[in-house]
């Protein structure tokens, strides 16, 4: 009981991992007209969209953080599986993609760190101040997020769909 309780909870941190690193929704910035009803951009569309991009920075920040962690968890998990007689290429593969996708898009990342630390146009709380800058800020933030994304290259999908495919010749 213990020993599944524990490829339980393996299993279940793998797939945060994964969920973490990417975004549940596409990141736009405010800045087509055609994208909003009215035709304009608001202060409040860039306070949104800005405070989006602030919590898919602090995911991206959580993953990036615990990431060799996580990919150690997910190592051991392939190693016991190999032991065990399974066929776990397609899984360290993805494995082996994900850490490299990881390691190249962690500068992408840091240079993020300085676009939030400046938040040109946003005060602390995240209101518009100066509303050129700001929707400069949300645009330059959105294509940073946008290279993340094209960085990760769907790394993260890959290595939870083999996981997945390896828990199913578990059984």
């Amino acid at each position: 009981m213990k020993n599944i309780f524990k490829k339980m909870i393996l299993s279940a941190m793998a797939a945060a991992l994964i969920f973490a690193a990417f975004p549940a929704t596409s990141v736009f910035a405010a800045d087509d007209p055609a994208s909003t009803p009215t035709g304009e951009v608001t202060n409040a569309k860039l306070e949104k969209a800005w405070a989006r991009q602030m919590k898919l920075y602090g995911n991206l920040g959580k993953l990036f953080t615990d990431s060799d962690a996580k990919i150690e968890k997910i190592q051991a998990l392939i190693d016991k599986a190999a032991e065990n007689g399974k066929d776990v290429t397609a899984a360290q593969a993805a494995l082996d993609a994900f850490e490299a996708a990881v390691e190249d898009t962690k500068p992408v990342y840091e240079s993020m760190g300085e676009i939030v630390n400046s938040h040109q146009g946003f005060d602390s709380n995240g209101k518009v101040t100066d509303f050129d800058e700001a929707k400069s800020t949300v645009q330059e933030m959105g294509a940073k997020l946008k290279e993340v994304k094209a960085s990760m290259d769907g790394t993260g999908k890959a290595l939870r769909e083999a996981l997945k495919a390896l828990r199913k010749t578990k059984k």
